[in-house]
């Protein structure tokens, strides 16, 4: 079997705990080369630490006898007391340390000194905590932080779901929940698989077994657009449902509504049906290894697929039928068509009655009348008197 690897390093933000006395961690996603993704996390005075050894481990990608030959990234040493301030200000070249980390030669970023640092360890899974106390705050990283990377958020209050119904993890990187449990969800991705926590245990898992404490409609769902945004199949798919599509590689379609748990409706031609998102790459989008390599992944399981759901609300999820779908689809591409024909229409008439008026002469400009004496005495030199007088 291979050596261990990690393929990249994502700062998701950082914790403010209180026990055994107040202090702050950094949240790292640590993607490895067996796509298990793991949440580790680590104080700054550790990863200052395991800077200086790296410096050690190799003294000329560090600079030490030429400073030209430098390749390992800056970090700057910890305050005598790190506040939120600074570890909040320290984010964004925390961030580039990483992203440079892993790019550097095999040598480096895969040496047994880097593997184990970022390692999952016992406090990840369990971290110390008193009841007494209060939980955890935590802090997320923006997504455009690389354009601003101080401007974080936080305090973030994680939302708090439900599970549905009992789920039993088939990866490393996810998360089993019996029906009844209580998460908090760290990130929700549009490919149907959500980050979550439940006490002491972190993991993906699938957002269709998951429901909102308020009520049973999702308000990040957003209205279908009729209109349509062009995709790239970029995974065939064979449909298990009657109201799912089958397509392949390559094939170019329209996405009319995107949902929470990772299954859109899309359009082909004037077809629609469901399609997993995470097969789907919006056009002109350039393709990525790490997208390719999620796609890797099975797609989500449907929520009208699971079994024995047992909800706290007394209705159910709004849903839309896909003859609802497919008629509105028709409608809007109908309508889209007697628009551009209309357009057309008119375009001709006013060509029509435009050619007539082109072939009319056109007016002549009037000759001004001729200046009176006097005014040609009082503004006109001596030699224009005699020419014209």
């Amino acid at each position: 079997m291979a050596d261990a690897f990690i393929r990249h390093i994502e700062l998701l933000g950082y914790e403010k705990r209180f026990f055994p006395s107040q202090h702050y961690v950094y949240m790292f996603l640590v993607k490895w080369n067996d796509l298990s993704e793991k949440v580790v996390y680590r104080r700054f005075t550790e990863i200052y630490e395991f800077h200086k050894v790296l410096k050690e481990m190799f003294p000329i990608e560090s600079g030490d006898i030429n400073i030209e030959n430098r390749i390992i990234p800056h970090l700057p040493a910890p305050k005598w007391f790190d506040g939120q301030r600074s570890t909040e200000n320290r984010q964004g070249t925390l961030a580039e340390y990483c992203y440079t980390l892993i790019n550097l030669p095999h040598k480096i970023s895969r040496c047994l000194h880097v593997v184990n640092f970022f390692k999952v360890r016992h406090d990840d899974m369990n971290p110390v905590t008193d009841s007494q106390i209060k939980k955890p705050e935590v802090f997320l990283l923006p997504k455009d932080s690389k354009k601003n990377p101080t401007d974080i958020t936080g305090p973030i209050v994680l939302q708090t779901y439900r599970a549905i119904a009992d789920y039993e993890k088939s990866s490393t990187c996810e998360m089993s929940l019996k029906a009844g449990d209580m998460v908090d969800v760290v990130e929700k991705s549009e490919n149907g698989w959500w980050f979550c926590q439940l006490k002491n245990k972190r993991g993906w898992v699938p957002a269709a077994y998951l429901e909102p404490m308020d009520g049973p409609d999702e308000s990040e769902e957003q209205e279908p657009n009729y209109a349509g945004e062009a995709y790239t199949v970029q995974k065939s798919y064979t449909a298990v449902e009657e109201d799912e599509l089958t397509l392949k590689e390559g094939d170019t379609i329209e996405v009319i509504h995107k949902l929470l748990d990772g299954w859109w409706v899309i359009r082909k031609d004037e077809t629609t049906g469901y399609y997993p998102s995470m097969y789907l790459q919006k056009a002109g989008e350039v393709n990525t290894s790490v997208k390719s390599e999620q796609r890797n992944r099975s797609a989500p399981p449907r929520r009208s697929t699971i079994r024995n759901v047992k909800s706290i609300h007394k209705q159910g999820r709004k849903q839309i039928s896909q003859e609802t779908y497919r008629r509105n689809s028709k409608k809007y591409i109908q309508n889209q068509r007697n628009m551009r024909g209309n357009s057309q229409n008119k375009a001709n008439v006013i060509i029509e009655k435009n050619e007539p008026e082109d072939n009319k002469p056109k007016a002549q400009p009037a000759v001004p009348p001729r200046p009176s004496k006097d005014l040609i005495l009082n503004r006109c030199t001596e030699s224009t008197w005699k020419k014209i007088l």
